[in-house]
């Protein structure tokens, strides 16, 4: 139910407006001077406000402007039996969705409360979209993900299925989507599972669905996943986590294209593509014997692999950008800029978290930083052990060039101090900056960084001490 609040200082003009407005279904609210509506508004929901413009103490303009200026979207409708064209002209400055002149016939009145309320949904699913738009969005600037994207690109069109591969937080389920977008199917539903995330006895029900009376608590039918995705696309998230049980059910409709409700007594055809992600390596699951390796060649035809945020460090300063505005925008705060060297500090940090973890801290840096984020703001808000390394610009090895040069000096820095500082041990420095082994290793020759030359020098060093 619709909730109108009426402000006007004449007692019968707001019995009269209240009865008018209850009878047509609204919850109308009353209030007779502007500055206990303010209030009222602080502290409760309205769908649109009505008020009068000239009342006593505080007129209707007045407290249109402070709601405004309160950040108060809620939209509001003027009238007065004074009314005059400058007085329209302001309101409508002010932010008024429309002036009406007293005296108003109901018809009239419901009427334009119906499209002020019209007007207010569409603006807040053009909100909404936006949002939408902006939390899906990928973005990048390196080479790594350029292939990445390409490989997108080329798949999308097929019908194959796509085995989306990265560690945690490095935004497979975007990939997954962004394949979803470039596809035919792209008008039909994208619909996501997490099966790391639904408890082993109700996951059969999620993707297939179940018939009323199939279990306790069944009250009516439910469609499943497969079905709601019916000429679309599915997105199962974290696949390597599936029960043996369930494995063996999905195999038969990806083999099938057919699902059976939970309960039920038919099948039930479904034209629905399957795009499935893992940070596993489902190789050395089906070696173990708990991924099962029929269905392994079934969901694993095109791999896509997302890198991590380390391996990708050029995209860093778009990220920060793209999160900062997202952020900013959502909350209603004024941007605020990275300087260099804070995005240099960024870059040093190893982001086990990957890009997920990115968009936190960048969140973290908004709320606390008092003007442009800076290197100091950066290493505060960082986990410890890693702000003020080696590579941090507060030891004083900012360097000179460009951001991605400094980015590179900043990266083997940090490298080289871990690895002294663990005596060169591999295993203890890529556990200790949250690298596989095999990243270390290649991320030492990106940076040219002799792990054998490095450690010869060490010795020698330590034996003229």
């Amino acid at each position: 139910m619709p909730r109108v609040l009426i402000v006007d200082d004449d007692l019968s003009t707001l019995a009269s407006l209240a009865r008018a407005f209850r009878l047509s279904g609204y919850e109308a609210v009353v209030c007779d001077n502007a500055a206990r509506a303010e209030s009222l508004v602080r502290s409760e929901r309205f769908d649109v406000i009505l008020s009068d413009v000239v009342m006593p103490a505080k007129d209707g303009l007045s407290m249109l402007a402070d709601l405004r200026e309160l950040g108060v979207t809620t939209p509001v409708i003027m009238v007065s039996g004074q009314a005059t064209v400058d007085m329209a002209v302001r309101a409508t400055r002010l932010g008024a969705v429309d002036f009406l002149e007293k005296p108003i016939s109901s018809d009239k009145l419901l009427l334009t409360v119906q499209n002020a309320l019209k007007l207010a949904r569409l603006e807040e699913e053009n909100r909404q979209l936006r949002r939408r738009v902006g939390k899906f969005e990928i973005v990048w600037r390196s080479e790594a993900m350029r292939r990445v994207m390409a490989q997108v690109d080329r798949v999308a069109a097929s019908e194959s299925r796509v085995c989306v591969l990265g560690e945690t937080g490095t935004g497979k389920e975007l990939v997954a989507r962004a394949i979803h977008d470039r596809s035919p199917r792209r008008d039909r539903p994208f619909v996501t599972v997490n099966c790391a995330a639904v408890p082993a006895d109700l996951i059969e029900s999620e993707l297939f669905g179940h018939e009323k009376g199939a279990f306790t608590g069944a009250a009516n039918r439910h469609a499943g996943k497969f079905e709601q995705a019916d000429g679309g696309t599915l997105f199962l998230d974290e696949i390597g986590d599936m029960p043996l049980a369930m494995q063996a059910k999905l195999l038969r409709v990806l083999q099938d294209g057919e699902v059976e409700r939970v309960g039920g007594d038919r099948s039930v055809v479904v034209n629905t593509r399957v795009v499935v992600a893992t940070h596993c390596d489902l190789e050395a699951l089906v070696e173990k014997g708990t991924f099962r390796q029929d269905l392994y060649h079934r969901v694993f035809v095109f791999p896509v692999t997302v890198p991590p945020l380390r391996e990708r460090l050029e995209d860093i300063p778009v990220l920060v950008e793209h999160f900062a505005t997202q952020v900013a925008e959502a909350n209603g705060w004024k941007p605020k800029a990275f300087r260099d060297d804070a995005l240099a500090a960024l870059a040093a940090y190893p982001w086990p978290g990957n890009v997920r973890e990115l968009r936190n801290v960048v969140e973290r840096l908004l709320l606390l930083a008092d003007a442009d984020v800076g290197s100091a703001d950066v290493q505060a808000v960082l986990p410890r052990g890693h702000a003020h390394g080696a590579g941090s610009p507060e030891g004083g090895h900012a360097g000179t060039g460009t951001l991605a040069e400094r980015v590179i000096a900043f990266e083997r820095e940090v490298m080289l101090a871990e690895l002294r500082r663990h005596g060169y041990r591999i295993a203890e420095t890529a556990r200790a900056l949250g690298l596989e082994r095999s990243h270390l290793y290649k991320k030492c020759e990106q940076l040219g960084i002799d792990l054998k030359q490095e450690r010869r020098s060490a010795e020698d060093a330590a034996a003229r001490d």
